[in-house]
């Protein structure tokens, strides 16, 4: 059983069951929660996981009841199906009150969690609440080890997939051609998040940023990849935009638009590690409640929330957080970069290095996690052979 509750688990829970099925053909059966990605190997979903997609106090307060049910269906599902292990992806909220409510069904089930809450970043207690609710920890940053460790939950580290990344049949020209953009032209690409909270409270942020740089620059091309999650919230805000731009969902001109793009303007999230590896300077923003900014700005130890400027241990590219995500403040950090192609190079070289430090080129995680959860199952009895 693999459940994920966002679109960044259901990429990593497409990836791990692919390497399974590798492995173990068709002595394996899945299950579970996702989205598109994880039905494309097999993972039917019950539900839409865009209703789990939330981010914040109020907006998960709000949410609850809708969130209880679902949780309600997963543990269901789980009855019914019956799984040898079920394997819990990141969004901490849902898994780890998941994980408690299948331990209550079947006291037995070897229960996986995938990605580690940032105990390093804010709350070292998790690691306590995690190894009583858990048998294994799959994690995807170095750090995690010793708090894990120290609560004597079994742990290893397979690696961040983000790191895993490949652009080589990435093509520009390939998307500069259908959407009408010349080869001198800049091009911008905005990436307003994959949760319908991050849609309301950064969209509309960015696109006042995007109109106070067309306004000075007329030429510049604006390209919109749109997690599949929030896609259509994204066509119908742009659709009202002064100007042209560009929404995108496949996800092969989506690896087009990144080797493209001159410059992006980023919500803070996985993807700001897919830009880097891109080669694309950017400027990160991101907004949230006020009281969950608040909690979160006492809890958080980093000085900054994108990871590679946590591994770089300064502000590699520009964060403008909560009431600094505004208009006019992330239109001049853009314009900077635009305006200046040595910045650009240097803050791109500067990205790269910080991604050395996370652990690129390590061996890909996805194959390094199925190797992991299958030699734990072997300790516990349970094997294809």
């Amino acid at each position: 059983m693999l459940v994920a509750a966002e679109a960044s688990g259901d990429a990593l829970g497409a990836s791990l069951a692919k390497a399974l099925r590798a492995r173990l053909g068709d002595q394996v059966t899945f299950v579970g929660v996702g989205g598109a990605k994880m039905a494309e190997q097999g993972v039917q979903s019950p539900f839409d996981i865009a209703q789990l997609s939330i981010l914040g106090i109020w907006e998960g307060l709000k949410a609850y009841p809708t969130v209880k049910a679902r949780l309600d269906d997963t543990v269901a599902l789980a009855a019914r199906e019956k799984p040898d292990v079920a394997i819990l992806i990141d969004s901490w909220g849902f898994t780890i009150r998941l994980a408690k409510a299948l331990r209550k069904l079947d006291p037995e089930l070897a229960l996986v969690k995938y990605v580690a809450p940032q105990v390093w970043a804010h709350s070292a207690k998790r690691a306590g609440v995690l190894a009583k609710a858990v048998d294994l920890l799959l994690s995807i940053q170095p750090m995690d080890k010793a708090y894990f460790d120290a609560v004597g939950l079994r742990n290893v580290f397979v690696g961040n997939s983000a790191l895993a990344k490949r652009f080589d049949a990435a093509d520009a020209g390939r998307l500069r051609s259908p959407i009408g953009v010349a080869a001198g032209d800049p091009i911008l690409l905005v990436l307003p998040g994959s949760r319908p909270s991050e849609i309301e409270r950064v969209l509309p942020a960015f696109e006042d940023a995007v109109k106070r740089l067309k306004a000075d620059r007329p030429e510049l091309a604006i390209v919109v990849p749109a997690a599949y999650t929030v896609a259509e919230a994204v066509r119908a805000r742009v659709a009202g935009w002064p100007f042209r731009a560009h929404v995108i969902e496949d996800e092969g001109l989506k690896d087009d638009a990144f080797v493209a793009a001159d410059v992006a303007l980023a919500c803070s999230g996985t993807v700001t590690t897919e830009l880097a590896l891109a080669g694309v300077p950017m400027v990160v923003g991101y907004r949230t409640g006020a009281i969950t900014y608040a909690i979160m700005r006492r809890l958080m130890k980093p000085k900054w929330v994108t990871l590679f400027n946590i591994a770089a241990n300064k502000s590699v590219a520009p964060e403008l957080l909560q009431d600094a995500c505004e208009g006019e403040g992330l239109a001049r950090e853009i314009g900077r970069l635009l305006d200046d192609p040595a910045l650009r190079r240097s803050q791109a070289t500067e990205q790269s290095v910080a991604l050395d430090k996370m652990g690129r080129g390590m061996p890909d995680p996805s194959e390094a996690a199925a190797d992991a959860l299958l030699a734990f199952l072997k300790t516990r009895g349970i094997s294809n052979s």
